[in-house]
């Protein structure tokens, strides 16, 4: 299972080519011996060029030129006739229409549009070597940006063997599939090769899909390692934060996790509320393990989040106050309980925190409130509706309304989660 801290890789920009020099290379032979070659090694026979009309050429450049200057609308006319091979008779003409057709498409959106005119540029087979592997390895991108994660695999291996070619960022990229594809180990191994290269510019996403890779693979110390040396070197960047915490986390490094975060806070480095948040579920979660200092971590939470309310970082949603009141209940205090699931209630969109709140004021024996409460839960809608009848049905009974009380846990023991403690409930009231 993926991490939830890993952000995904921004893919998929457009490789810039001068496709007008592309076109002019087939009439000047030698200004393409000064050009650098960029798959020399490359295991393709290079094509021979067929592109021999000028109104051709012209076409294709005025075409690409648009396309380069944001002029759409102009391309796709000039471009269409030329890749349908209506306009043209040049497979090389149609080749490159494609291949600029499909930038607009990516451009605009159409990602599965783009990479459908992209192979068929490819499938034509007339592109030069140089800019047939460009435009095999953007393809691999496209394919990624469409969460075609197994094709782009297999595109990029065939990128690598046919061409010939090892970049940085082409085992970057392969890191990135091998993690969406949950192969961790494989993950791991493309990004230290990535590292490794000498054309190396290491990105911080890497570095996270390696941390999050190592955390999958039971590494946790590594990944947490590896995110708090992130963290040293851009100590204020909340998602390297995250990151690092995140590490520590799937280490159960809690304590750890906690002085992390509280450093970052202290130095008015949280800009983010999901660090306000994390940070009050690492202190409940480091609480639950640790039971001496469980009341004192469930207040530290709730300081947490009234600090980033306070500070309008966190926005006072249902969602907030019922963690408020779960650190509350934690720690013994049950009028901030009630009062953090009382705003939650008035404010949700289901009766979830109603329930929580109407348990509170049954177990502190107010039974009028907590029967509203139960009823607001049922009547919004609550997951576990059994539970939330007998709520109701014992606070009923604390106003002294027996039959009321039969009533709802005979509700109750129509729910398979509740029947046989409903129905134990209601044999015991001798109504079996």
């Amino acid at each position: 299972m993926k991490q939830g801290f890993f952000n995904k890789m921004a893919l998929a920009t457009a490789i810039a080519l001068s496709l007008t020099s592309a076109a002019v290379v087939a009439k000047d032979k030698q200004a393409d011996t000064k050009k650098e070659v960029l798959y020399p090694n490359a295991t393709r026979a290079e094509p021979k060029l067929d592109l021999k009309s000028e109104k051709d050429q012209k076409a294709i450049n005025e075409g690409l030129d648009a396309a380069n200057n944001g002029d759409n609308d102009k391309a796709v006319q000039l471009l269409t006739p030329l890749a349908d091979g209506s306009g043209t008779s040049s497979k090389y003409a149609q080749a490159l229409a494609l291949q600029g057709l499909a930038n607009i498409k990516y451009n605009s959106g159409d990602v599965k549009g783009a990479i459908a005119q992209l192979k068929q540029a490819l499938d034509i087979g007339v592109m030069p070597n140089d800019t047939y592997f460009q435009l095999k390895y953007m393809y691999t991108q496209f394919l990624v940006a469409d969460e075609q994660y197994a094709p782009a695999l297999q595109s990029l291996q065939e990128w690598r063997s046919e061409g010939k070619k090892e970049t940085a960022d082409s085992y970057g990229l392969e890191g990135n599939i091998d993690y969406r594809l949950e192969k961790y180990p494989e993950a791991i191994a493309a990004i230290n090769k990535a590292k490794s290269m000498p054309d190396a510019k290491p990105q911080g996403s890497w570095d996270q899909i390696l941390a999050a890779s190592y955390a999958e693979t039971g590494q946790g110390d590594k990944a947490a390692e590896l995110a708090s040396a992130e963290l040293a070197k851009n100590p204020n960047d909340p998602t390297a934060m995250q990151n690092a915490a995140s590490s520590l986390i799937q280490a159960k490094k809690y304590p750890e996790a906690i002085a992390l975060l509280e450093k970052g806070r202290a130095a008015g480095a949280f800009h983010d509320e999901k660090l306000y948040v994390n940070l009050a579920k690492v202190y409940l979660i480091d609480g639950q393990e640790n039971d001496s200092r469980q009341k004192e971590n469930a207040g530290k939470a709730a300081a947490v989040l009234q600090d980033g309310i306070a500070k309008g970082v966190v926005k006072p949603t249902a969602e907030t106050y019922s963690l408020m009141g779960d650190a509350a209940i934690t720690s013994d205090n049950m009028a901030a309980a009630a009062d953090a699931y009382g705003k939650a209630a008035a404010i949700a969109t289901n009766g979830e925190p109603a329930l929580k709140a109407a348990r509170v004021q049954l177990q502190e024996n107010k039974y009028a409130a907590a029967e509203k409460l139960a009823t607001d839960a049922i009547s919004k809608g609550v997951q576990h509706k059994g539970q939330a009848y007998m709520v109701r049905a014992e606070a009923k009974r604390g106003q002294k309304n027996k039959q009321g009380a039969i009533a709802d846990m005979k509700l109750a023991a129509q729910d398979p989660e509740t029947s046989a403690k409903a129905n134990a409930w209601l044999k015991n009231a001798g109504n079996q």
